[in-house]
């Protein structure tokens, strides 16, 4: 089978933009959700800053309640509030508790960086450590483990087809849904409910903290802490949220009359090997150009075509050296080359979620024919600003443009790489 995927259901949690609408919101605003965070501070983290969602006013908090979701895992939390309100996005009914129906048509995957560390660390290992084994939850197995999520979604959904969790660093959100589109185009669900989550854990983000990968230079300044592609960037600036996407084929969507948002029509994924310049914190361009022409190629478009490049950059050195693959890959002239944003600028890195907020980010701008701004970057990488020009990089928000097909990619430790080409839906 070769069947067409359409998107027709999209849920986020993002610092400041809980819920699709709010997200809309801040996207076309530019809105930083980054802030200060006291606990890195009294933690001695030399970044202090940072994105943390709010969810308390979530419609989806009393179902999480029901199902003794509250208090724990933010990740499950995060990605479960995401998953339903993909589902109801896309006009399907969650379904009774009670309920004896199992939808085995449909699936769920559900990536996430590192899962439950928030857990792991203020729960698990101070009830081990003084000898209080016996003060666990009953529940703490399925709060832990990697596919809690999933699990979850296919629980309170009633969900019968494959199952499963996915984690590879920063590529995470965007692999799980390649994993489901490539489902759907072979026949194998109809539907695919589909993303990443992570939560926010001081033991989490200390490993990029030591690692001295976290900015360290605007403390005091945490809205302009994120600068993907700026000459002044110092580092990434760490976040939490989840968003999940409602894959399904188009044949489907179209019997029980779906909204369609977009088409996904191409996608690629791969590793550098940790060769020719890759190693496990840092992408091979060889393997970077190697995923991007690939999705192109099976996509069936013309470099041409691509109209945003909804890119990882992340605020680091590596942001120069990603535009360079790009352009490596397309081989079009600087007034012909497409817009180039990210929304990393303006929401920080939620790692293993970053690929499918990003992309849920990229489909909106189809559907509402914008570009987002990519803030903070108006003091140009100088290694970039000599092979793009100005307008490429749009600095505030751009309207009332036809945008017809995107390319988002995501890169991540280990040397792994995906790319997605989304398009405009076509009859």
């Amino acid at each position: 089978m070769n069947s067409r995927v359409v998107i027709t259901g999209m849920g986020v949690v993002a610092p400041k933009a809980t819920g699709k609408e709010k997200f809309l919101k801040v996207l076309k605003e530019g809105i930083s959700g980054i802030e200060f965070i006291p606990e890195l501070k009294e933690l001695n983290f030399g970044c202090h800053v940072g994105g943390i969602p709010d969810i308390t006013d979530s419609k989806y908090n009393e179902l999480l309640a029901y199902y003794g979701l509250t208090g724990e895992s933010q990740s499950i939390q995060f990605g479960c509030m995401a998953g339903l309100e993909a589902w109801e996005d896309a006009a399907l009914k969650i379904p009774d508790y009670d309920s004896t129906e199992v939808d085995y048509e449909t699936g769920v995957i559900a990536g996430t960086g590192i899962g439950s560390m928030d857990l792991t660390g203020k729960v698990l290992i101070p009830n081990i450590d003084s000898g209080s084994v016996n003060k666990l939850r009953s529940t703490i197995v399925e709060q832990l483990m990697i596919s809690g999520t999933s699990s979850q979604l296919s629980g309170m959904l009633a969900l019968g087809n494959l199952c499963m969790s996915n984690s590879n660093a920063c590529s995470t959100g965007t692999d799980a849904i390649i994993m489901g589109y490539e489902r759907i185009k072979s026949g194998g669900a109809y539907k695919m409910l589909v993303g990443g989550t992570d939560g926010y854990s001081p033991y989490y983000w200390s490993f990029f903290d030591n690692m001295r990968l976290l900015t360290r230079d605007f403390n005091d300044q945490p809205q302009s802490a994120s600068r993907p592609m700026s000459a002044s960037s110092s580092g990434f600036v760490p976040s939490a949220g989840a968003g999940m996407l409602l894959l399904e084929n188009l044949e489907s969507a179209n019997e029980r009359g779906a909204k369609i948002y977009a088409e996904i029509i191409g996608a690629s994924y791969n590793s550098g090997g940790q060769r020719n310049g890759g190693s496990m914190t840092a992408p091979s361009s060889e393997g970077v150009e190697q995923c991007i022409a690939a999705a192109i190629s099976n996509s069936g478009i013309k470099p041409q075509e691509i109209d945003i490049i909804a890119g990882h950059l992340t605020s680091t050195k590596a942001d120069a050296m990603e535009v360079k693959n790009w352009i490596s890959v397309l081989r079009l002239n600087r007034s012909s080359f497409p817009f180039i944003n990210s929304l990393k600028s303006i929401l920080g890195h939620s790692l293993g979620a970053s690929g499918a907020i990003e992309t849920i980010a990229a489909v909106l701008e189809i559907t509402e024919n914008f570009v987002h701004p990519s803030i903070n970057c108006a003091d140009l990488n100088p290694d970039i600003s000599t092979l793009l020009d100005e307008r490429t990089i749009p600095h505030t928000l751009i309207e009332n443009v036809e945008i017809n097909c995107i390319a988002k990619a995501s890169f991540g430790f280990g040397d792994v790489n995906s790319c997605l080409i989304i398009k405009a839906i076509e009859s």
